[in-house]
C-alpha cells in the first residue's frame, strides 16, 4: 500500500481524534475548520517519522495537541482569550439536549491547555501509562492531575447547570 493511501485511511478512521482536540481548543466553527486541516497538514508531514513505537491514535493526539496549542499561540490574536465555548459552539450544537454534557464540555473549556489535553485522552479510555507517555509525564504524574481535575470539573459543572 502507497504511503498516501495508508495516512488517508488512518486519518478517515480516526478524525473524531480530530474533531474532538479542535472541539476542546477553538470556539467557532472557522477556527475550527483551520485547526483541523493544521492538525491532517502537520501529520502528514510528520507521517514518515511515525515508527509505530505507539498506537496510531497516541500518536495522532500527540501530533494534534501540540499543533492544537501552536496554534493558539499564533493565532491568539483572532481567538477569545479564555477559549470558552460560544452559543453556536459545534459541540453546544451537538449536545443541545443534553445539558449535563453541555455544561461537562463549558466546563472543560474553562480547563488549562494540559489540563484540556490530559482530559481528552483519558474520555478517549487511554489508559495512564500510555497518557504519560503521550505527556511526557509519569504515569503517577497522570493519576494525580486526573483526580483534580475531575474534581475540578465537577465544581465547574455545577456551576454551569446552576446558571
Amino acid at each position: 500500500m502507497d504511503i498516501e493511501k495508508e495516512f488517508i485511511g488512518l486519518i478517515t478512521s480516526n478524525q473524531a481524534i480530530i474533531h474532538r482536540i479542535c472541539c476542546m481548543y477553538v470556539d467557532n466553527r472557522t477556527d475550527r475548520e483551520d485547526l483541523f486541516q493544521e492538525i491532517v497538514l502537520q501529520s502528514w508531514k510528520s507521517f514518515k517519522s511515525f515508527r509505530g513505537d505507539s498506537r496510531f491514535q497516541t500518536w495522532l493526539y500527540r501530533v494534534g495537541l501540540n499543533t492544537a496549542i501552536t496554534y493558539i499561540k499564533r493565532d491568539r490574536k483572532h481567538m477569545h482569550a479564555e477559549l470558552q465555548f460560544t452559543q453556536e459552539s459545534y459541540c453546544e450544537i451537538i449536545y443541545q439536549e443534553n445539558e449535563e454534557i453541555l455544561a461537562m464540555y463549558r466546563a472543560i473549556g474553562q480547563l488549562s491547555k494540559i489540563e484540556k489535553a490530559l482530559v481528552a485522552l483519558y474520555l478517549e479510555d487511554y489508559s495512564y501509562k500510555d497518557i504519560a507517555h503521550t505527556m511526557g509525564m509519569t504515569a503517577n504524574h497522570v493519576a494525580v492531575k486526573i483526580s483534580r481535575i475531575k474534581e475540578k470539573l465537577k465544581d465547574l459543572s455545577k456551576k454551569q447547570l446552576s446558571l
